[in-house]
């Protein structure tokens, strides 16, 4: 009965240990993160912190502000119409890192094109059902834009004709992959729902 007691003892102080040491820990963790701040042309090119999208570079004309671990980070900005450009800066905990960059063009695309659209069984309006979702739009692996922008009768991305992997990542409308097929002088319209909660 003594060596039980003395087992519940000890296992009892080491989980107050490793909880003071979480504690202990915690505060720590926090000055751990930095942010990281862009600006450059051209100003909506989407921001890749070590290989994961965070978002456009800017918005409205603002600059945005991303979390990203301290220590050396690499930061990629990519457009379709621009080479991606990456670099690596060294980010402080609390602290701001800015990047100034300036994507070089690539040439354009060649008509013809067909057109595609996210939607979402909305009756056709000028506003957008996904307003102030960044997420971002990749087509067959590449970086191609926003949900938003994509998401309203007056826009959309022209795209030569043929078939395509369609890959969404929204925080609206979750992770969204399906193979999509544009026609020449045509509209393909793909409908978005917004995720349950």
């Amino acid at each position: 009965m003594y060596k039980i007691e003395q087992q519940r003892m000890i296992v009892t102080r080491l989980m107050l240990c490793v909880t003071l040491a979480a504690f202990a820990v915690a505060p720590g963790l926090a000055q751990e993160t930095g942010y990281i701040k862009a600006r450059g042309k051209p100003g909506d090119a989407g921001v890749f912190i070590n290989g994961q999208y965070v978002g456009p570079a800017v918005r409205f004309t603002v600059p945005e502000k991303y979390p990203a671990p301290a220590g050396e980070v690499e930061v990629t900005f990519k457009d379709p119409r621009f080479e991606d450009y990456t670099t690596k800066v060294t980010v402080r905990g609390k602290k701001t890192t800015k990047i100034k960059y300036a994507l070089k063009p690539v040439e354009p695309a060649k008509p013809p094109f067909g057109r595609l659209r996210l939607g979402g069984g909305e009756p056709e309006s000028f506003m957008s059902i996904a307003t102030g979702d960044t997420g971002a739009v990749f087509i067959n692996d590449k970086f191609f834009g926003y949900v938003d922008e994509l998401n309203n009768p007056g826009g959309g991305l022209l795209l030569n004709p043929g078939t395509y992997d369609l890959h969404i990542v929204s925080p609206t409308f979750g992770d969204i992959r399906q193979k999509i097929t544009i026609e020449a002088n045509k509209v393909t319209v793909v409908p978005l729902q917004k995720k349950e909660k």
